[in-house]
């Protein structure tokens, strides 16, 4: 079931966000992360095994050869003796001659002595059933490298862009810590001036050079996030550690998006097909055992002794070979059971990975539109900081409030600061989390 989700979501400054470096580094981590160009290899690695697959169709030729001396062992006695002797005897006698001698008994080794034989050895499968099979699963296991590899790749692009938008966050973050720096410190300067002039106690004095101390401390705990955050984002795309980014225009934009939900073409469930497929030709190839496999094979050479090489030592020797299995104890049976086993399994899990992708994607939907509602509030919450702010700020110039109400409105515009930018971001990554949960990004 295709269920169409629409979710408008406000935005501020322009509609979208500008993504044009981001997407450029995006490119750069397709291209030279190290796991895709792993998932490459074994690409390769499948490409070559189905290469050699689709070989074994084709005839093998070798080159024999064998020499071979041999003394003793076994023998055949030939008679020719006892079988021609009194033949010749009786001939000698009618033509009153010795034209015909007396012939020994024969005894010939059995073993071939000083006996050569070189020949081309051609075979070649006119019908086999495993070949055939064997060859279609090694095409799918190629298929399903590549599935894997799109798989990955989309998890990178999901890690890449959650790892931009913290870079993005942390910076902004020190950008807010430096300005409320400034602010404190020009809170203690006024203090101090006040304090010499006998109009504050050191309370105040003291408050004001904690409060500085406290934000130093602040601002460089969000320059070593900034610093592990640019770390880990050049670790993805695989460059120096210690790259510079580029970022974009920062902007208090939201992402905008009509979202319909597409898990039914996730890579996910495109990989338990392909298993599936695998599987249903692993069973083939076992009731393959059952077909009779012909080939045929020939001989071209020469053979002889003392390594005479004339028309008689020249020969061929061809035929056509038959098998067929008759009875193997039922074990091709029985693995044909495990296979039926492997289909049901196979099954199973597709459902189950059906449920908890479409799962995933309503929870990224749901986490997008409470980061959004998030970050209104915080914006909202911003605005009035700000006001809040500005106006103790005043009084505290006039003299008409005390340090402390200072300071809580201080904190309070530094704080919604803090959290308008994670709220901002948030929403970000939670847009890239949707993203990857429907399959939705596109690669060039």
């Amino acid at each position: 079931m295709k269920t169409l989700i629409t979710l408008m979501l406000f935005c501020f400054g322009f509609l979208g966000y500008s993504q044009s470096k981001l997407d450029n580094y995006i490119q750069i981590g397709l291209k030279s992360n190290e796991v895709i160009k792993q998932h490459n290899f074994d690409i390769n690695k499948s490409m070559y095994a189905l290469k050699e697959a689709h070989a074994l169709f084709y005839p093998t030729v070798s080159l024999n050869a064998n020499y071979t001396k041999a003394d003793g062992g076994r023998t055949i006695d030939i008679p020719i003796g006892d079988m021609l002797n009194p033949v010749y005897n009786t001939l000698n006698q009618i033509t009153n001659s010795n034209a015909f001698p007396s012939l020994q008994n024969q005894s010939v080794l059995i073993n071939p002595d000083n006996f050569y034989d070189a020949k081309i050895h051609t075979t070649m499968p006119l019908l086999n059933f495993e070949i055939i099979y064997n060859k279609r699963i090694k095409s799918q296991q190629t298929s399903l490298q590549k599935i894997e590899l799109e798989i990955y790749q989309r998890e990178l692009v999901k890690e890449i862009k959650i790892a931009y938008y913290k870079y993005l966050q942390s910076i902004e973050g020190i950008n807010i810590y430096q300005d409320a720096l400034k602010l404190v410190k020009e809170n203690q300067r006024v203090n101090q001036s006040l304090f010499k002039n006998d109009k504050i106690n050191r309370t105040a004095v003291l408050r004001s050079d904690n409060e500085v101390i406290r934000i130093e401390a602040n601002l460089e705990t969000a320059k070593q996030v900034n610093s592990n955050a640019k770390t880990y984002f050049n670790f993805l795309i695989n460059q120096k550690l210690d790259s510079e980014i580029e970022i974009d225009a920062n902007n208090e934009a939201t992402p905008t998006i009509l979202v319909n939900e597409n898990t039914s073409n996730r890579e996910e469930l495109s990989k338990l097909t392909q298993v599936s497929e695998i599987n249903s030709n692993v069973s083939k190839l076992t009731q393959s055992y059952w077909y009779p496999k012909l080939s045929g094979f020939a001989d071209f050479g020469f053979q002889d002794f003392d390594f005479e090489v004339n028309k008689q030592s020249r020969y061929y020797f061809a035929g056509v070979g038959l098998e067929w299995n008759i009875f193997s104890g039922n074990k091709n049976k029985y693995k044909l059971k495990q296979v039926d086993e492997d289909s049901k399994k196979i099954s199973s899990q597709t459902d189950n990975v059906r449920q908890q992708l479409l799962l995933q994607f309503q929870v990224s939907q749901n986490n997008l539109k409470s980061a959004l509602e998030q970050f209104n509030a915080d914006k909202n919450q911003k605005e009035s900081a700000k006001k809040y702010n500005e106006d103790i700020t005043k009084l505290y110039k006039e003299g008409q409030a005390i340090y402390i109400e200072l300071l809580d409105a201080q904190n309070q515009w530094v704080n919604a600061q803090l959290n308008t930018n994670i709220s901002l971001y948030n929403s970000w990554i939670a847009f890239a989390e949707l993203e990857r949960a429907n399959a939705t990004f596109t690669f060039k």
